[in-house]
């Protein structure tokens, strides 16, 4: 039986995890060692690649200022959220706002830290991505449209360091991030529209409230279309192995995205449409391992 303080305490770390999304970040990284493995280095033995150091560091300096991220959006967002999330908000304020700022802070220090060992430009570019998300959190994503492009490219950011770091710069690589960046973007937006109520209680000028939730869902439609480009090009024009069974699954789920979105009113039913983009992505990132089912078996032996 814990005591009361240790009840306390574990109320605490539970609310710490949620306010950083620890399971975003463990599927971020889990995403950024398979698409290495399987995407970008393909010819290199998996042992160089699940050992390369230069990569762990990358992969933790992600996750650090990842979770950095998410404590100074919650930060900005203290308010909104206990009228769109009341029960998480409840749970992360178990945690004071100081200590929230100064985990922020000594978590972008050791990324940036870790940057270090890497190389000068790795510096730069976790700096640079430390600051985009301040800005963002802190002034763009009160902007409409522009804020959720920016909340996009700050997403697949961590792809692209890994990206540059193997510089393998072929076209189905460009042709998967923009279908995970359309993919993104459109989950935005429905975030947007899920969140009306906090967003126009503390005067964000989103999408949806300065445009209007119909035009917002014209918008989402057209990024919907635009995403159905990259996938029919992975299925027919490159070779991605068994991967095309989940791009194919996609293109279903969308058109049925697209049918539930034009019926879509009330804040359940954007609910239900951001969790059928979150499965697509999620279950992307586990789709990696279609490319080859045979590929670490082999690299292996």
């Amino acid at each position: 039986m814990l005591s009361r303080r240790n009840r306390l305490l574990l109320y605490k770390l539970l609310s710490l995890f949620s306010v950083v999304r620890g399971y975003n970040i463990l599927m971020i990284t889990l995403a950024q060692y398979l698409a290495s493995i399987y995407i970008l280095s393909p010819n290199l033995p998996l042992r160089e690649v699940v050992f390369d150091i230069n990569l762990f560091l990358i992969v933790t300096a992600s996750a650090l200022v990842i979770a950095a991220g998410y404590i100074i959006n919650n930060f900005y967002d203290a308010e909104k959220d206990l009228i769109n999330k009341p029960t998480k908000s409840m749970l992360d304020r178990l945690v004071s706002q100081r200590f929230k700022l100064t985990t922020y802070f000594i978590l972008n220090f050791l990324a940036v830290f870790l940057a270090s060992y890497i190389s000068f430009r790795a510096v730069l570019f976790f700096s640079a991505y430390i600051f985009g998300i301040w800005l963002y959190s802190h002034k763009l994503k009160r902007i409409p449209f522009l804020g959720n492009i920016v909340s996009a490219t700050l997403a697949i950011a961590p792809f692209f360091v890994v990206f540059v770091y193997y510089r393998n710069f072929e076209t189905v690589i460009f042709v998967h991030a923009l279908f995970l960046f359309l993919l993104i973007l459109a989950r935005e937006i429905i975030k947007d529209l899920e969140n009306m109520a906090g967003d126009l209680a503390q005067n964000y000028k989103t999408t949806p409230i300065v445009y209007g939730a119909k035009l917002s869902k014209i918008v989402i439609g057209l990024l919907i279309v635009l995403t159905l480009i990259p996938a029919w090009l992975l299925i027919n024009e490159f070779d991605v192995g068994y991967m095309f069974i989940y791009f194919v699954v996609s293109i279903i789920l969308l058109v049925l995205f697209m049918f539930l979105l034009w019926k879509a009113e009330t804040k359940k039913d954007y609910v239900w449409l951001h969790n059928i983009l979150k499965l697509i992505i999620i279950s992307g990132v586990f789709s990696i391992l279609l490319i080859d089912v045979n590929l670490v078996l082999n690299r292996i032996l």
